[in-house]
């Protein structure tokens, strides 16, 4: 942990990405208060060498090592950061000891590794990257306990039941409330979402965000990471997560404690704040981030989600349920599924089936370790793999 007021030395996994890119404005907004030590890409190497122009970090990582040369090559005159390459180089810069705090913003399972390397390493962690928890909820939050650092949601929907929660240790939760737009395609039947094309589910009405999360929030698998993620953060039972659908995205979640009352956190649609709220968390600093107006959204409904026309949420429901591995095959059976129907290889609607072809193929374990783990994720994309050819 860092004192409050001392600059905030970061490690920004996934810096090129919607997430990252949004984050170095925070920094941008907040002079003084953040230190780039490291920055990381998969592949775009060309943003990642700007970016590092820029904020002059440390070390660079480069995941995909065919970048390695050409990223070298754009920071010949910038001798003194480093240039690496590969998921080993990830899990090492991320334990250096200047680093404070790690914001995780890796898209899927990738940054599971880095996470428990830098929770290892006693950093403080700005969660981005839901399918570590949804993954390996149990074995992170313990190390969180045992290594005595803070796992700090980045989620619009967790950092607002993390905001609801503050100064509300001694009241028992009743049950949270997760919030979710409904995507593009709320209202729609199970028949219309055949005709379903990637242009269309690209197409997100609120939240400017990557492919893959924009296509999990079409299919309303997002939400269902979300709810499994929400479980570990928060300590909670099965039965104490509810999902709204909230079309205007204003009330980013709910919390209702065990006298009924109810505290929402509120605002525009906005990564920016869940951001700098978890990078300065205890602190609220002061932005010129858009501010909400009631004027401006006279209206704010909700409804029940189409769970017949949606079934990914049924899906993460019932593998959060089952526990063991069975999230980790739900994730990583959708990751392949949502980079077919991205290629176009097969329908909207396809993608829950193949993640419930995985959930019934893929060898179950109600205990794993981290090594069961990798070996389930391995096996799962091996079966949705198949499951595409055939």
């Amino acid at each position: 942990m860092v004192e409050e007021n001392k600059v905030k030395t970061l490690a920004l996994l996934g810096s090129t990405g919607s997430i990252g890119t949004q984050a170095l404005e925070v920094v941008r907004q907040q002079p003084g208060r953040f230190r780039v030590a490291v920055l990381s890409a998969q592949q775009q190497w060309e943003l990642l060498a700007r970016q590092a122009r820029e904020f002059r970090p440390a070390a660079v990582v480069i995941g995909d090592e065919a970048g390695y040369h050409p990223l070298k090559a754009a920071l010949a005159q910038q001798p003194a950061t480093q240039v690496l390459a590969g998921p080993a180089a990830l899990a090492e810069v991320v334990t250096r000891p200047e680093i404070d705090i790690v914001l995780t913003a890796v898209m899927g399972y990738a940054g599971l590794l880095p996470t428990v390397a830098a929770i290892q390493a006693g950093k403080d962690i700005a969660l981005a990257n839901k399918e570590t928890l949804v993954v390996a909820g149990e074995l992170i939050t313990g190390l969180v306990r045992q290594h005595g650092v803070r796992l700090l949601p980045v989620d619009s929907e967790h950092s607002a039941i993390f905001q609801c929660l503050v100064g509300e240790a001694n009241n028992p939760i009743e049950k949270i409330i997760l919030t979710a737009s409904g995507g593009p395609f709320r209202g729609r039947s199970a028949q219309q979402l055949e005709a379903v094309t990637k242009a269309q589910a690209l197409k997100h009405p609120n939240w400017d965000m990557g492919a893959k999360i924009t296509i999990d929030s079409a299919s309303l698998m997002n939400k269902g990471l979300e709810v499994i993620e929400a479980k570990w953060l928060f300590g909670l039972r099965d039965e104490q997560i509810d999902v709204v659908v909230h079309p205007q995205s204003i009330v980013h979640s709910l919390v209702q404690f065990q006298d009924g009352s109810l505290k929402a956190q509120l605002g525009l649609p906005d990564m920016k704040l869940p951001i700098q709220y978890a990078l300065s968390y205890p602190q609220r600093l002061a932005n010129t981030f858009p501010r909400f107006s009631f004027l401006d959204y006279p209206t704010l409904t909700f409804e029940a989600p189409d769970r017949a026309a949606f079934p990914n949420l049924e899906l993460a429901f019932g593998a959060m349920r089952r526990g063991g591995n069975a999230p980790c095959v739900l994730n990583a059976a959708n990751e392949v599924a949502v980079a077919a129907f991205l290629r176009e290889q097969v329908g909207f609607r396809q993608m829950s089936d193949l993640v419930a072809g995985c959930l019934a193929r893929v060898s179950y374990l109600a205990e794993p370790l981290l090594a069961d783990l990798v070996a389930t994720d391995a096996e799962t994309r091996r079966v949705a793999a198949q499951l595409i050819k055939n």
